[in-house]
């Protein structure tokens, strides 16, 4: 079972950022983001794949994930959408990364569409699951079918102080039963689960998730410095840049939808492609459909 170390650290932004690199260093730049609540372990099939083929793949720990860790202990844990791409831009610029190729899903997909969206001359390409994944918040508390909303349950159970207080104790236990419902097909053993649950033993965990999961529904503040950030992301701007996005056809939290459904947010060229008995957890279900991917887009900028 692949590790992804060592893990090499960069202060960028408000956050010293503990992220894998591999690949030779003059190769085009890849950054792979992961989700909630996954690590950077859901690439490990990946990295190998775009490295041998030449590129400069990192990886980085999200907010409140793995060995990142804030400079100050005054910054706002927030998990605002604004935050993370605004992370993923801070990232790319201690690195002196001018432009790269974003590819990412859930939370990492997020920031992925944030910075292609917001800054799209520092983004060759992207990849995304769930295709145009910037949250609306105007329209947050507009109910979902009874279906969409029950796959919703740890949104909803976040929001109470008893949200909280569980996830405090058994985020092992809420990640794990999060796994099996949206990944109902991929039948991970407990190394597998462990190699990654252990990010979540991060000190800033509990406060980003849940912030992130109130602040999306109007519940809470988000932290003023992404104040602009947030309403440029506000008008739903749209996605630039040569896109590849992804659905599985077995997600079990954010239902596949066909390629129409997103088409007006995407004004550059872009392919959909929907993935059998895949579900949320794309580049560990289907490392390879994933990899290629980065590899069409890198090839063709």
């Amino acid at each position: 079972m692949n590790t992804l170390h060592p893990l090499k650290h960069v202060e960028a932004g408000v956050l010293a950022v503990a992220f894998h690199e591999a690949g030779p260093p003059d190769g085009p730049p890849v950054f792979l983001m992961h989700g909630f609540p996954y690590d950077i372990h859901a690439y490990a099939e990946v990295v190998p794949q775009l490295a041998a083929s030449g590129c400069r793949v990192l990886v980085p720990y999200l907010r409140g994930y793995g060995s990142t860790r804030f400079l100050r202990t005054d910054t706002p844990r927030s998990g605002e959408q604004a935050a993370l791409g605004a992370d993923l831009l801070a990232l790319m610029d201690a690195l002196a990364i001018r432009r790269a190729v974003l590819a990412g899903y859930d939370w990492g997909g997020r920031a992925c569409c944030v910075v292609a969206a917001l800054w799209p001359q520092r983004c060759r390409g992207l990849v995304s699951l769930n295709s145009y994944n910037i949250f609306d918040h105007a329209r947050a508390l507009e109910p979902d079918t009874p279906e969409n909303e029950r796959k919703l349950w740890y949104q909803y159970y976040f929001h109470s102080e008893r949200g909280r207080e569980g996830l405090r104790r058994d985020r092992r236990g809420i990640a794990r039963l999060l796994w099996r419902t949206w990944s109902p097909c991929w039948n991970f053993d407990e190394a597998t689960f462990e190699r990654s649950a252990a990010a979540f033993d991060n000190p800033d965990f509990v406060d980003v998730v849940i912030h992130s999961y109130r602040h999306r529904y109007r519940l809470v503040d988000g932290d003023p410095a992404y104040a602009a950030i947030e309403q440029a992301l506000a008008a739903q701007p749209p996605i630039t840049v040569p896109a590849i996005t992804f659905d599985g056809a077995d997600d079990g939290v954010r239902p596949a939808s066909p390629a129409s459904a997103h088409a007006g947010r995407f004004t550059g060229s872009r392919e959909h492609r929907v993935l059998p008995k895949v579900g949320h957890n794309l580049p560990q279900e289907a490392p390879v459909a994933f990899a290629e991917a980065v590899l069409q887009l890198v090839r063709a900028a």
